[in-house]
């Protein structure tokens, strides 16, 4: 068994969510900024994991899960590409409030505020937290698996 593989799984899992925990986080830093003098205001972003085709020479069939499988299981090493991911702006309009006495109010009293919604944006952060900690611990299992193994290999 290839621990690398493994180790790079975890890895690469652990990245994705590092930047979900980012995001999450710059969201919520900025869930009560106003639009500013040019009329943008904040937008908040996603994080948008895609998995990449392994497909060699243009061959659809070559990446296609059973025949992943069947190489796997046929002890050949299966070809991993990290998944690509992107942070990206959410198209949504702002949050208007009604605050006439704001300096920053327009012409019917109301203020553009990022349309930031905190309580999504916690359970981002919660659950990309979980994740990663599954993932630290998926990396930790490998290890252990890895040091029994060469403990079993010396003793014998």
């Amino acid at each position: 068994m290839d621990y690398n593989q493994s180790f790079a799984i975890s890895a690469i899992g652990m990245n994705i969510e590092r930047t979900r925990v980012d995001v999450a986080a710059l969201n919520l830093a900025n869930a009560n900024t106003v639009q500013g003098v040019g009329g943008a205001s904040y937008q908040p972003l996603r994080v948008v994991a895609q998995a990449q085709s392994l497909a060699a020479g243009g061959d659809a069939a070559a990446g296609a899960f059973g025949a992943l499988v069947d190489q796997g299981l046929d002890g050949g090493a299966v070809p991993m590409a990290a998944p690509l991911v992107q942070v990206v702006a959410s198209q949504v309009p702002p949050r208007l409030v009604y605050e006439p006495g704001h300096p920053l109010a327009d012409a019917r009293g109301y203020v553009a505020y990022a349309p930031v919604d905190t309580a999504t944006e916690m359970v981002s952060m919660m659950s990309a937290t979980r994740a990663y900690e599954a993932n630290v611990s998926a990396m930790n299992t490998s290890r252990t698996l890895a040091l029994r193994a060469l403990d079993i290999g010396s003793n014998a």
